[in-house]
């Protein structure tokens, strides 16, 4: 793909919404995997009520919708504006509690994890049922949407087409506590292709013999699959 076909498939606009301004790819086709759709919000008709207090709303007791459920709440139910990148809000927006509580944990990826995922960590690579690893570089793209592993190849995996993400670990460390993360199974389609193929990530040393860089992009990595499964089961 040239850089200026690229380039035109990221292109994003900016749109006004009932609920704010969003910044939107200009080809839906091309948004981030991670995305969620804007609910519809209740109907004011249909919500005479505070749908968390029961607080009936007048001339003084306003309605608010969250922006991420649609649902109806008083201003006290409703008063917290938190970012939602998610639904590529520009500014933070109106959520109910229960909302931003999720909105707030979601942050941290955005703010950490994604950074991460971007700058990418050295795995050894075996793709397959080959017995022969690779030592590549894999990082997530900065639009989101492909997993990429550049090594004496160039591989690159559409994030929609994985079907499974596992987490592969390794023995307890001394003295407890939790299993380390040692690597990551992926099996995923293909374009043209009625199969699914594999590939298994293994933690690799960086150039200062560290496999520290792999154990925080397969962290992130995990919590990335959380946010992809959410989206296709909206």
């Amino acid at each position: 793909m040239s850089s200026e076909v690229a380039a035109r498939r990221d292109a994003k606009k900016l749109v006004r919404s009932p609920s704010g301004l969003r910044m939107v790819p200009e080809h839906r086709a091309y948004g981030s995997p991670f995305g969620l759709e804007e609910p519809q919000w209740v109907p004011d008709k249909e919500c005479p009520r505070c749908m968390q207090c029961d607080t009936k709303f007048d001339f003084i007791t306003r309605k608010h919708h969250c922006r991420r459920c649609g649902k109806c709440f008083c201003d006290r139910c409703c008063s917290q504006k938190v970012p939602l990148p998610r639904m590529c809000f520009v500014d933070p927006v109106r959520q109910c509690a229960e909302c931003a509580l999720v909105s707030q944990r979601e942050a941290e990826f955005y703010d950490k994890q994604l950074k991460v995922l971007v700058s990418g960590a050295t795995f050894l690579v075996t793709f397959g049922k080959s017995e022969t690893p690779e030592t590549m570089v894999c990082r997530l793209s900065n639009n989101q949407r492909f997993l990429v592993l550049d090594g004496d190849g160039h591989y690159e995996i559409e994030i929609t087409r994985i079907s499974t993400m596992r987490i592969l670990t390794e023995g307890l460390p001394p003295g407890g506590g939790s299993a380390r993360a040692s690597g990551m199974l992926l099996q995923y389609g293909v374009p043209g292709s009625e199969g699914v193929s594999q590939l298994t990530l293994t933690a690799g040393e960086d150039a200062n013999a560290s496999k520290r860089p792999a154990a925080a992009w397969l962290a992130a990595m995990h919590k990335a699959a959380k946010l992809l499964y959410e989206s296709r089961d909206q």
